[in-house]
């Protein structure tokens, strides 16, 4: 089975894709990651895609679709992948319908993760990491047990990403929704979409994607 993970920035796509990969046999595939894999080789597109970024350009379409087409070819896919972080507007999303099909593939359903823009944002903004181990906080949720100490470590070095303000998370939810509506409508047309609740706890969310697992693939998932 092939599974499309839909979700803004910080709803924990990362995390739910892979627990879904671990539990299922499955590959996770992030954008991310094969990007970084294919620069890493320093050979075909990778290469390319190299010369692009220490250009300071954005990477193109069709060069992420290469990259992407490269990975859907090693044998390690055969039990079916998660598509993380890919496709991000319906221009890849129609291009990865043609890669798919070229090898013989398909996506069998799309996962939304709905949130609330609003909560998401000062779920964000108040997240910290231990400098030294890198155990995540939160300035609400998940406070060190003995201020400024980390609980894992003893540390007292923590820090925050510089586009965690509550500012530049808006500004990235604004941009996911105006890409990400579109493609919604394209898999809609397809029949594929399936929605959790993305504001849920981590384990609850991880139990309805494994409950949308089996319902495509007609298995009962503990």
């Amino acid at each position: 089975m092939n599974i499309v993970l839909l979700g803004p920035p910080g709803a924990g796509k990362g995390t739910q894709a892979r627990l879904l990969a671990e539990s299922q046999g499955m590959i996770q595939l992030s954008t991310g990651d094969m990007l970084r894999a294919a620069v890493a080789s320093g050979a075909g597109i990778g290469k390319r895609a190299k010369e692009i970024m220490d250009a300071g350009d954005l990477v193109p379409d069709e060069v992420v679709t290469g990259i992407v087409s490269e990975r859907l070819d090693r044998p390690d896919v055969a039990g079916g992948v998660i598509f993380d972080g890919y496709p991000r507007t319906a221009a890849q999303a129609e291009s990865l319908d043609r890669l798919v099909a070229d090898k013989g593939m398909m996506i069998d359903a799309v996962i939304v993760m709905e949130v609330d823009d609003e909560i998401l944002a000062d779920r964000i903004s108040g997240r910290f990491t231990c400098g030294n181990c890198g155990e995540g906080y939160h300035d609400a949720d998940k406070k060190p047990t003995v201020e400024g100490v980390c609980d894992k470590c003893g540390s007292t070095e923590f820090k925050r990403r510089s586009d965690d303000t509550a500012e530049a998370v808006r500004a990235r939810l604004e941009v996911y929704n105006a890409d990400t509506a579109p493609l919604i409508v394209h898999y809609e047309a397809q029949g594929k979409i399936e929605r959790i609740d993305g504001m849920a706890r981590i384990d609850k969310i991880a139990a309805e994607m494994r409950a949308v697992f089996g319902r495509w693939t007609g298995s009962r998932i503990e």
